[in-house]
């Protein structure tokens, strides 16, 4: 069954109110907003105007949606830098924005996280010969975005 489209807003201060709270219920990237615009079948200069509105009120910030989305994908997901930094590319995030914002991770809690990632891979890990085990963890490390010498770091320090 075909969902039925929502309907097409054609009035800028109805699409004002609506962005705004789209805006308010989570952090969002321009990007995000401007595509959810778009969706709603706005034209190019109101999705702009709407933007600049929502900047200016306070309701857009690109910096405070990178922080929080480094904070909540290390934290919440256990996600690396590597794959943090692939989010804000796709959500497009400025690179320096994306650089500073990653600069935010603690360093020892960023090892920490690994290492606990690790340990916990390691005993759901069945296999035996130690090569293949090592292989599967570091292949399991870097699928969630953390840097090779990193991993192999922890791996040469630990036991697993």
């Amino acid at each position: 069954m075909d969902q039925p489209k929502p309907p097409k807003i054609t009035n800028e201060k109805v699409a004002l109110t609506k962005a705004e709270a789209f805006c308010a219920y989570q952090e969002r990237s321009q990007h995000e907003v401007r595509n959810k615009l778009y969706e709603w079948g706005l034209w190019t200069d109101a999705v702009e105007n709407i933007i600049i509105q929502l900047i200016g009120n306070n309701f857009l910030s690109e910096e405070r949606f990178a922080k929080a989305y480094v904070t909540g994908k290390f934290k919440q997901k256990s996600w690396g830098k590597i794959k943090i930094k692939q989010g804000l590319k796709l959500k497009k995030v400025p690179d320096g924005l994306i650089k500073k914002t990653l600069q935010t991770i603690d360093g020892d809690e960023y090892l920490e996280t690994l290492s606990k990632l690790l340990n916990k891979k390691a005993i759901s890990l069945t296999e035996k010969d130690p090569y293949k085990r090592r292989y599967k963890l570091q292949q399991y490390a870097f699928s969630r975005g953390y840097e090779i010498d990193i991993i192999n770091d922890i791996l040469k320090t630990s036991e697993l």
